[in-house]
């Protein structure tokens, strides 16, 4: 399961997602498809299960959803953003 670091706020906008990093003021900004696997994970879904349902959605196939997934969470635990418990 995932989980925002507690010093991380989130915010659903017309366009996606903003993140703020209160630890260090850094913002980031998520678009719509961003923004969807941010939620999926935070409502407990596995980023496979994500990654079908972006394939379902999104003109995009299962293989570069899985891959886009894999990225999106990738970089936003490297960055301390979310964790894994």
């Amino acid at each position: 399961m995932h989980r925002l670091h507690a010093d991380v706020n989130a915010c659903i906008t017309d366009d996606g997602m903003v993140l703020l990093d209160e630890r260090n003021g850094r913002y980031w900004q998520l678009n719509g498809t961003g923004a969807l696997v941010i939620q999926a994970l935070l409502d407990g879904a596995t980023p496979e299960q994500i990654a079908e349902r972006l394939a379902a959605t999104r003109p995009v196939t299962r293989e570069q959803a899985t891959a886009d997934v894999t990225a999106v969470i990738e970089h936003l635990t490297r960055e301390r953003l979310v964790s894994s418990s």
